[in-house]
């Protein structure tokens, strides 16, 4: 799969299962981007759900847990802090 055909698949994945994931509690935003490793990025395109700070999995309830994929289209849960608009 080229780059883009990879960015066209996971956006229509986004599309598809953004609403889903904005309601798990501590979520802010998702968004398409590359994996971050060690605090640096990566070469891997994946979808990224940003949340305020990352929990343990087992300080989650199973249904508020975020895949390390969905539909095919790996995920990295990125902690980014409370967002604000000025």
């Amino acid at each position: 799969m080229s780059g883009s055909e990879a960015i066209t698949h996971i956006r229509e994945v986004k599309q598809r299962r953004e609403a889903e994931l904005l309601r798990k509690p501590n979520v802010v935003a998702v968004g398409i981007g590359y994996r971050q490793r060690g605090g640096r990025p990566s070469d891997e395109l994946c979808l990224v759900v940003s949340v305020r700070r990352k929990v343990p999995l087992e300080g989650l309830a199973p249904e508020d847990r975020i895949p390390p994929e969905i539909d095919g289209i790996p995920v990295d849960v990125q902690e980014v802090g409370a967002l604000r608009a000025f």
